[in-house]
């Protein structure tokens, strides 16, 4: 059924049945997990899901859910929300891109269809001021493939002295991650910087984090629908996942200041990387909320392994 055809039955007996906010959560959920929707965009499960969809429709925060969750609400809520989880199941898009917002590190963030939807385990990493790997706070850092601007942002919010470079090949996602600039008031020392890896970046940081480009060909072929509605170039590098990180590898060193780190995630081709560069000492990072494939060296390790990366 046509978005358009379903408002039509705002009259119906669902309408009448479906009292709380409680009762559309569940009805929801229901409905997602019949239509067999892909989850992982920000929730994992169907409930969390039309939570975040009915919440977001009611102008309401999620810290607020308890205190709300059995209040009854007005027809136009219930259009509006019956609508917007219609999409969710007919148009296959992750909820994010519905209500164009996403959280990341506990900010919120300004999101398109041009951008990929905040979903790295490097979150944690910046919640922590990635202890124990930092010695000293970062002066330079640089937010590589940075899409909404969401790692570097949240970086600058971590270390207040720190100027971050959001740089990005795609100039409808740098647009995006100015209004998060803009957003989170960090103008002064967060700026975008459209650019091919280094090609337009010719300074030095203390660090550099990474969300590059890492899906390989096999597992292309097979994302479920939510994935078709990101970017294809924010996703796939190569047969084996590791087009980019390669580039990224063999330049990296030259990017980064005496004791400079390299954090980059490679997700699901952690095994095809470690197999390319079997002599390579990786740090592979652990994270408490779930999450792997993220990888660290330092500009010394980079540098001693620098002929394998040729």
């Amino acid at each position: 059924m046509a978005v358009v055809e379903a408002m039509e039955i705002q009259d119906s007996a669902i309408f009448d049945e479906l009292i709380s906010v409680r009762d559309w959560i569940r009805w929801g959920a229901s409905e997602f997990q019949r239509a067999g929707l892909f989850f992982g965009h920000g929730t994992d499960n169907a409930w969390d899901e039309a939570a975040q969809l009915v919440l977001w429709s009611i102008a309401t925060p999620w810290e607020r859910l308890n205190q709300i969750v059995d209040t009854r609400l007005t027809r136009i809520e219930k259009r509006e929300i019956f609508s917007l989880l219609q999409r969710r199941i007919h148009e296959r898009v992750p909820a994010s891109y519905l209500t164009g917002t996403a959280f990341f590190a506990g900010l919120e963030f300004n999101v398109t269809a041009d951008t990929l939807i905040p979903r790295s385990p490097i979150a944690e990493l910046i919640e922590n001021g990635f202890h124990p790997w930092l010695v000293d706070e970062p002066e330079f850092v640089l937010d590589l493939c940075a899409g909404c601007g969401c790692i570097g942002i949240a970086v600058a919010h971590a270390f207040p002295d720190a100027h971050v470079d959001l740089s990005d090949i795609s100039e409808p996602a740098l647009a995006v991650a100015q209004t998060n600039i803009l957003r989170h008031g960090v103008t002064e020392r967060v700026r975008t910087v459209s650019s091919d890896l280094f090609a337009q970046l010719p300074g030095c940081y203390d660090m550099i984090v990474s969300n590059p480009p890492y899906v390989d060909a096999e597992d292309m072929a097979s994302l479920p629908a939510e994935y078709a509605a990101e970017p294809r170039m924010a996703l796939e590098s190569g047969l084996d996942g590791l087009e980019f990180t390669r580039r990224l590898l063999r330049e990296a060193a030259d990017h980064l200041n005496d004791d400079g780190l390299l954090i980059v995630e490679v997700g699901n081709s952690a095994v095809a990387l470690e197999d390319a560069f079997p002599d390579v000492p990786f740090t592979w990072l652990e994270f408490a909320r779930g999450g792997q494939g993220v990888f660290l060296l330092t500009r010394d390790q980079l540098i001693a392994h620098a002929a394998e990366f040729t």
